[in-house]
């Protein structure tokens, strides 16, 4: 996998969207473990990884993060742990 999309869910029950070629790495990021991170989970820790999805490149994965964070929240849930083409859920 060179890219993913991930999608993280927050101590506080919120989700975060993200891209990466490296979701452990990430994850630890977000967690606090390693620098990095965003200032909207670092708030919000430990955050549990609830999927990742393959994206071929950079561009792809920009993409597929756009159209999730347009989504409604059950909508987001259904397509990282069910596998919903993202076009199914859009609506």
């Amino acid at each position: 996998m060179d890219w993913a999309v991930y999608l993280l869910r927050c101590s506080d029950g919120t989700l975060y969207c993200g891209v990466t070629r490296d979701v452990e790495r990430r994850l630890a990021e977000h967690n606090g473990l390693r620098a990095g991170g965003a200032k909207y989970t670092m708030s919000r820790r430990p955050v549990e990884l609830v999927a990742a999805v393959p994206a071929s490149d950079r561009a792809e994965a920009l993409r597929l993060e756009l159209r999730v964070k347009r989504m409604r929240r059950a909508d987001k849930l259904a397509f990282f742990t069910r596998g919903v083409p993202a076009a199914e859920t859009s609506g």
